[in-house]
């Protein structure tokens, strides 16, 4: 969603953005409408009936005829009993199925948006706009938008009514209603920004939770709880303040509103009092003027409060529907997405089979959110079924490589082609199927040790799951387990050490069977035992896949068919690792200082 959007006092685009989600309910809306609207025409004609029974029964001192007026009112007000109870079943459906709808296109949205996202956007962010910001948007369409519904319909029933008994008595209610208007478009503007910076301020608070939450481990290593504690208090005053000043317009806009009513009731007794003295009103008449008057004061209160929090709540529209709205930035042309489908609906009968040749064609990249260049002018060619090693410094640009070949980013100049063809040639699904990462950091699915194993690939078998496990030693670990293969591993994998998770990613991966397969120092996190039997069972397992192998421990590597030196997104070096040894270059000088100078074979 564009700034000058963001900017506007009031704005309907946000709210039009909406609608889609109120329509997939048209049942609960219609009722819902329906509903308010025959509550606000039986609540404003009680008052006609009780005027009429004061001016023909209690004045005239007659009984004739009052049972049929006292049946007739026992009917109106069963017809609103049964009105409020459809009101309040559409409205929590209304609530209920909305902010599903709502969290679902969110969390779908996520899915599809492209990694430089989730590098420029806190995760504290997106969660109070999928929980917080979703709940309140729900609320509103179901109890919020009714109630201006219901009083905007009262108050014009009303009204109407006033004219047909007095014209005079009427005007003296409906000259509050300019103030009224006058008052809302003046206070609008500002709730709406101040409303803006409180959802901001929310955010950050939200922010600051999920870190100490998933950082407990290093603030309690690094004894930083007292500076946690004191920033988060920073974040929550500073959320505190925001929150005072929108409370304080508000508190200043609905009193203003209130008073508006109880001058306009206290005119209106005033002057029905000297036009029934004069004879020109009825006793009734005046009663249910009263009554009116009364009432269209508690409404202006209920009105003004529920437009006020309306026009609040666009800052949470703005923010959901800009999330929703977000665009990946890398995606597939629409003559992809014919011929090969999407990521939700692919089209796999169209889609051929990968060698896993890959071929870097004068490749520049740096990242959205600015920065030099972490690529420039490279290139590189990987024959089908190769193992490539990348060693060089932090930051020299190895990650990036494999995210390239993988196209979690687009370069920012020149191709990467995948057996022969540019890779924005077929769709990500297709590629991103026939690849296997594994990270350094895992992370593991809530559920159990097979689930996670299966996410590779869901039709696999249990005896495929089991093979795969058995190859990276994943079936010891299940053996030590209460449940074994069934045991919940915990939200991220929690009740698992860091190298229990790495096995877990790595039969994850091989069971995939994928043609490009990438190990991103993916073995820094096991003991050197088990690194070795990891390397002999990935050797056996991916033979005929193109490997690409981002490592620190250089003794890993050795079997690598290219080794790549990378410096500052280029490369200075290339060859295997008998050949870099005895070139002594840079590749020379990071192995002999790695391992001390010995067992330089």
């Amino acid at each position: 969603m564009n700034r000058t959007t963001q900017r506007a006092a009031f704005s309907l685009t946000p709210w039009k953005r909406l609608w889609p989600y109120l329509r997939a309910h048209g049942g609960y809306f219609a009722g819902l409408i329906v509903s308010n609207l025959l509550i606000a025409v039986l609540d404003f004609y009680r008052p006609l009936l009780q005027s009429e029974v004061i001016d023909r029964f209690i004045l005239a001192g007659t009984l004739d005829g009052l049972t049929g007026y006292v049946l007739f009112y026992g009917a109106v007000i069963v017809a609103e009993f049964l009105s409020l109870l459809l009101n309040f079943k559409c409205c929590m459906g209304m609530e209920m199925y909305t902010g599903r709808d709502l969290k679902d296109a969110c969390f779908v949205n996520l899915q599809r948006l492209s990694l430089d996202y989730y590098n420029v956007t806190s995760a504290g962010h997106s969660l109070a706009r999928v929980m917080s910001d979703t709940d309140r948007i729900a609320g509103c369409a179901a109890w919020i938008f009714p109630d201006i519904l219901w009083c905007g319909a009262y108050i014009l029933g009303v009204f109407a009514v006033m004219l047909t008994l007095s014209v005079p008595l009427a005007l003296t209610l409906i000259v509050s209603a300019p103030v009224v208007a006058a008052l809302t478009v003046y206070f609008q503007r500002r709730l709406i920004a101040l409303n803006r910076d409180v959802r901001t301020q929310h955010s950050k608070i939200t922010s600051g939770y999920n870190e100490g939450i998933m950082g407990a481990k290093t603030s309690k290593t690094m004894a930083l709880e007292d500076k946690l504690c004191a920033e988060f208090e920073q974040t929550t005053a500073t959320a505190a303040r925001a929150g005072i000043l929108h409370g304080r317009m508000r508190a200043i806009y609905v009193p203003l509103i209130v008073m508006c009513g109880a001058l306009a009731a206290s005119a209106t007794l005033l002057h029905g009092g000297r036009m029934t003295l004069d004879g020109r009103l009825s006793i009734g008449v005046l009663s249910a003027f009263m009554t009116y008057a009364l009432s269209l004061f508690q409404n202006f209160r209920i009105l003004a409060n529920r437009i006020s929090q309306a026009i609040s709540l666009q800052a949470n529209v703005e923010r959901v529907m800009g999330l929703i709205d977000e665009q990946p930035t890398v995606r597939d042309s629409a003559e992809v997405e014919a011929v090969y489908g999407d990521c939700f609906a692919p089209k796999t009968e169209n889609w051929e089979e990968m060698r896993g040749e890959v071929e870097f064609e004068d490749v520049s990249f740096s990242y959205r959110e600015g920065g030099e260049q972490v690529l420039s002018h490279f290139n590189l060619r990987v024959p089908a079924g190769s193992t490539v090693a990348i060693v060089g410094e932090t930051g020299a640009g190895k990650s990036t490589l494999v995210n390239l070949v993988c196209r979690f980013f687009e370069p920012t100049g020149g191709r990467v082609l995948i057996d022969g063809r540019d890779v924005r040639a077929r769709s990500q699904l297709w590629l991103h199927s026939h690849v296997g990462y594994v990270l350094q950091e895992p992370h593991l699915f809530s559920g159990t040790i097979r689930e996670n194993i299966r996410y590779g690939r869901p039709d696999a078998t249990d005896e495929e799951v089991l093979a795969a496990a058995r190859a990276v030693n994943v079936d010891r670990i299940a053996a030590k387990l209460p449940r074994g293969f069934d045991t919940d591993v915990g939200e991220c994998g929690d009740k698992l050490s860091t190298g229990e998770k790495q096995l877990i990613s790595f039969a994850r991966a091989i069971i995939a069977r994928p043609k490009i397969f990438v190990l991103d120092e993916a073995t820094s996190s096991v003991d050197t035992v088990t690194e070795q039997l990891i390397q002999h069972a990935t050797r056996t397992l991916m033979e005929g896949t193109t490997s690409f192998v981002i490592a620190h421990r250089l003794s890993t590597i050795r079997q690598a068919d290219i080794i790549l030196v990378i410096d500052h997104g280029r490369i200075v070096e290339q060859g295997t690792h008998g050949e870099l040894l005895a070139r002594g270059g840079a590749y020379h000088a990071l192995y002999t200082t790695q391992l001390g100078g010995r067992n330089l074979s």
